[in-house]
């Protein structure tokens, strides 16, 4: 692993004296030169590698983020520590782009990045991803090389007016999450209740064995214990139900809201989108495939169904 430097790229110390290192300083300038001619971070970086110029003494390697540091450093400007190397109008050009082309990438909201992360393909259950980093150009899809890509375009704001449809739908419609399971279930097996017998005949014997017979029931109890199953989906119900109670329609995403009922977000490959809650209880949103032209497609959002299938509000 290359060392992480003391001294910027492009100086040197000599006699406990910074100076510019001459082959770093004029690769600090072609670097400059070749952001202000329309090379990315990236692109610059694998030209310094291809030239073989290194980054520290024991490296080679180039990144984005060392370029973007050249870029932004304004020792580069000259100081009384620190040579000149880069002029004003230089540094000042290159750095505005460096800020437009920062702020022209929408960057993905704090909102987003929970739905995604609740995100996943209904087919394999694999995480969807989504691609593009520019608002304009997003589009979410299965990665996972096993599955397949998904038919129709969705968009963030598709997504996002499901997921507001469900929990309105929810909202209206309390009933529609409701979990009628029971919190605990006791079903004995074959092997328990052979033990059960095992010991009633040792306690009905003439001279029962009490240490042992105590041993037995001590085993009973866990395989008791092993054939019981706890079931917490009605008590998330009620914190479900008690939380939406008057609640007010959404108009935009209530992220604590989502946070708390939504335990999944789930895309079929035909522009369906269903919401698990975190009872078990899956909504669906319906969506309509409505063919433009020859070559293009787009999903509407048009109703919701409950797990049952019946249509709602």
């Amino acid at each position: 692993m290359a060392k992480n430097r003391t001294i910027p790229f492009g100086y040197c110390m000599r006699k406990g004296e910074i100076i510019t290192a001459p082959t770093e300083s004029k690769a600090v300038v072609r670097i400059f030169e070749e952001y202000l001619n329309g090379s990315s971070f990236l692109q610059i970086a694998r030209l310094m590698e291809s030239e073989k110029i290194r980054y520290t003494a024991d490296s080679e390697h180039w990144n984005k983020n060392m370029v973007k540091r050249i870029i932004e450093n304004e020792k580069y400007l000259g100081n009384s520590k620190y040579p000149q190397i880069i002029d004003g109008k230089t540094f000042k050009i290159a750095n505005k782009k460096r800020v437009q082309k920062a702020t022209s990438v929408c960057v993905i909201s704090e909102d987003l990045q929970e739905i995604r992360s609740r995100t996943y393909c209904l087919e394999c259950g694999h995480r969807l991803s989504r691609i593009g980093g520019n608002c304009r150009h997003e589009k979410w899809d299965c990665r996972n090389p096993d599955c397949y890509r998904l038919e129709y375009q969705l968009t963030d704001q598709m997504i996002i007016g499901a997921v507001l449809t469900v929990l309105n739908t929810a909202i209206a419609n309390p009933n529609l999450i409701e979990n009628n399971g029971e919190i605990s279930v006791y079903s004995p097996t074959t092997d328990v209740i052979r033990k059960q017998n095992e010991i009633s005949q040792m306690t009905d014997s003439a001279q029962p064995d009490f240490d042992r017979i105590k041993s037995e029931i001590f085993k009973l109890a866990e395989m008791k214990y092993d054939c019981c199953t706890y079931n917490g989906n009605p008590q998330k119900t009620a914190e479900i139900k008690a939380l939406i109670e008057n609640h007010e329609l959404l108009n935009t995403i209530d992220i604590g809201l989502f946070k708390f009922c939504i335990n999944r977000v789930l895309i079929s490959h035909f522009c369906t989108v269903e919401i698990e809650f975190i009872n078990g209880i899956v909504i669906k949103n319906i969506t309509e495939r409505k063919n433009e032209n020859a070559h293009i497609a787009q999903c509407n959002d048009n109703s919701c169904k409950g797990a049952n299938g019946r249509k709602s509000g």
